[in-house]
Formats: structure tokens, sequence, C-alpha cells
């Protein structure tokens, strides 16, 4: 049989640890052979980040800006531990968070649902999507130790060189001291993806903050939301019937527990971090969500909302069986190829996407999966199989179906 064709390359940012390893297997197994693959190759692991003062994950940023559409396997963020293990030079940024900074683009992340793997939250009917703002926040910091008594201080220098300042902490010893900020641009951007998501997927959309405790930061985050709704969204979510509701963060975790599901959650950036591994745990497995990066101006950034798996890695170096659960990864993949399909008019991509998103289901619903989904499965005599053997029984699925 004929490989696919492609007509414009993805931009392919490898990355970290047992991810790694599954990338390799999933191109083998279920990609070159069926497609004639053409990718922009950028190493994101950490050893090459740090070989390249992480040049690379900018670099792949802007390919990914030039192509339109990128595939990315997780990666590690170093913490202190990391600076020894991998004799670091310093402890480089989080990839992910340089990426969304340079792309200026919202998280989509939706659980993937498969028959046989029920909710925690019995309620929940149908998937959660989590849109996650993409800047700023922890994620852009800056940080200070303190080591003793005085004075922190907010100061804003403007251009014509006017100075505010703000009293943050009379500090009487030792403490810690953190920075963050936003721009009016990009909480812009992130309210009408989120507007535009909506209305594509005729979803209701929340969004919640805290601003009645955050009066200025938080609370500018509700204002352009509400604006912006107002102004241009307002007239076509009536006319789609679907709704935008707006409330604190606290309250709409609450909600959210209570709810059938079927919407459109929009957080802060810190917040879709946690809550989306929280939604994605609670409907069945974190390595059973789907995460793209989409930008203001049609770039699309597809991985998994995962990190590395370094247990399963530590494993694998010592030459012990794994079974780590490569669906979102694959889902990676299949997104991508999918939206780079749909640029290019490349029906064949689409459909072959499409197919092995099935397959993968297909697969785990026929009772053949890894140990994470075999240990809350609903299914009954399952075979529990290893990470490259998964992947494999993916294959023959998709050459059968």
């Amino acid at each position: 049989m004929d490989k696919i064709k492609m007509v414009t390359p993805l931009v392919e940012m490898d990355g970290d640890e047992m991810t790694r390893i599954l990338w390799q297997i999933i191109k083998e197994e279920l990609l070159l052979p069926f497609i004639d693959l053409k990718t922009e190759y950028y190493d994101l692991g950490l050893e090459h980040r740090n070989e390249t003062d992480d040049q690379v994950t900018t670099d792949s940023a802007e390919a990914t800006k030039k192509y339109g559409v990128a595939v990315k396997c997780a990666t590690i963020t170093p913490n202190a531990a990391r600076m020894t293990e991998y004799h670091l030079k310093e402890m480089w940024k989080s990839p992910n968070g340089t990426i969304r900074s340079i792309l200026d683009g919202t998280v989509f992340r939706a659980p993937i649902v498969v028959k046989g793997i029920e909710p925690c939250v019995k309620n929940w009917e149908e998937p959660i999507t989590i849109a996650r703002h993409a800047y700023g926040d922890i994620y852009k910091n800056v940080e200070m130790k303190i080591p003793g008594a005085g004075k922190a201080e907010l100061v804003f220098t403007a251009a014509d060189g006017t100075v505010t300042r703000e009293v943050i902490h009379e500090f009487k010893g030792e403490g810690i001291l953190q920075g963050v900020h936003n721009t009016d641009a990009s909480i812009e951007s992130f309210a009408k993806a989120c507007f535009n998501y909506a209305l594509d997927t005729k979803q209701d959309l929340w969004f919640g903050a805290k601003d009645t405790i955050s009066k200025k930061y938080d609370h500018n985050f509700k204002d352009i939301f509400q604006e912006i709704y107002e102004k241009e969204y307002k007239e076509k979510f009536e006319a789609a019937g679907i709704e935008y509701f707006y409330s604190l963060i606290d309250d709409i975790v609450a909600r959210v527990m209570k709810a059938k599901g079927g919407f459109i959650w929009a957080c802060k950036n810190y917040d879709g971090d946690v809550m989306s591994d929280m939604v994605s745990s609670a409907f069945g497995s974190l390595a059973m969500m789907t995460s793209v990066l989409v930008s203001p101006t049609g770039v699309y950034e597809y991985e998994a909302a995962h990190g590395t798996v370094q247990r399963h890695y530590y494993k694998h170096l010592k030459g012990e069986e794994t079974s780590t659960n490569s669906v979102a990864t694959i889902f990676a993949w299949t997104g991508a190829l999918r939206k780079r399909g749909e640029l290019d008019g490349t029906q064949e991509l689409v459909s072959f996407a499409d197919k092995l998103e099935r397959a993968t289901l297909s697969t785990i619903e026929e009772g053949k999966m890894t140990k994470d989904l075999a240990l809350i499965t609903t299914l009954k005599g399952v075979t529990v199989l290893n990470s490259e053997d998964f992947i494999k029984a993916v294959r023959k699925t998709y050459e059968t179906i």
C-alpha cells in the first residue's frame, strides 16, 4: 500500500525520559509504516536544551509559527534535583512556558473518553474541556529569597520616567518574594480564543477567578472577558443557544463537581495547570487527556497533558518491564496530523488520524490496556500489556478495522 503523502512538514519536538521512549515506538509502529512522514525535528530533551542554552526551545517555537502545526513530546522542567542529575548550567525554564509565551496561545485540554473507564465523579456524563491561559502568572515570574529584615516594594517606572510604588511587605526576618505579570493583549487573546472555541463546539463557557481578593489582577481578567463578550459575542452566543457564565473560582469548582459536563472551563494559567490534571484524573487517567495550544494567528501545537513518567523511565533503564499509557501521546500525533491534513487539504491524512484514534480506543474497549487503566476499568477479564505491546496491539487493531 502506498504511504500517505504530506504536503507541508510538521514541527516535531522530541522530549524526555519514558515519553521519549514511547515517542520513538509510536513513530516506528503507528506512523512510519503508513505515512511518508515529513517533520522539522527539534530535540527538546533536557541534555540538548542545556547544550544549546535553551535556544532550541525558542527555535522550535519560531518554526511552529512558520509551519503552523507542531507536535510535542513531554519534557522535563528542571528543579534542584535535576540540576545535579543532568549537570545543568542553570535551572532552565519550562519549555512549555517558553513556547506558550512565544505563540501567545490558549491551551485546550479535554479528557479522552473510552468505554470501560468511568469517571470518578459519577454525575459527569460528557467531557469537560479546560481552556488554560498560556501566558504569564508564575510561569513568567521573578522570585527572590529574602535574607532578613527589610521592605519589599512593587515599583513601576513609566516610559516618561514617572515612578509608582506600592509596599508589598515589611519583612521582620527571612522570607520569600514573587512577582508575576500579565498583559491586556494576552488576556484579550485568551478571551477571544475561549469564546470562539465555545461557538465552534457549541458548548457553554464558564470562567472563574478570585476578583474579590485580587481586586486589580484577577478583576482585570473578569472585566476584559465581560467587555469582549458584551461587544463581540453576546448575540452570537444567544443565537447559538449557549451561555457565558462567570463566577468566583471556588464557586466554579463547586459547580463543576455537581455538573454533568459538556462545557468549557476557562482558567488562568496556574488554575488551568492544576485543574486539567484533576479533570483528566477524575475521568480516568492523567494519560487520557488531549492538549492543544491555539494561537491567535491560527498556529497549533499538540502535546500530551502529562509529564515524562520519570518512575517508569528509571525502571526502563534497569531493564525492567514498564506498562506506560501512551494514549495521550498517540492523540498528540493524531491531532497534529489531522490539523496538518485540514490545513493542507489532505483528506487521507485526516482519515488516517481518525482511524488511528478509533483503533486506540477500540483496543482498550476490547480489554487490551496498560496497567493504569486495568486498575480502574469496569471491563472484565482484561489483558494488561507492557508499554511496547500496547502500541503494537493498537497497530494490529488499526490494520483490521
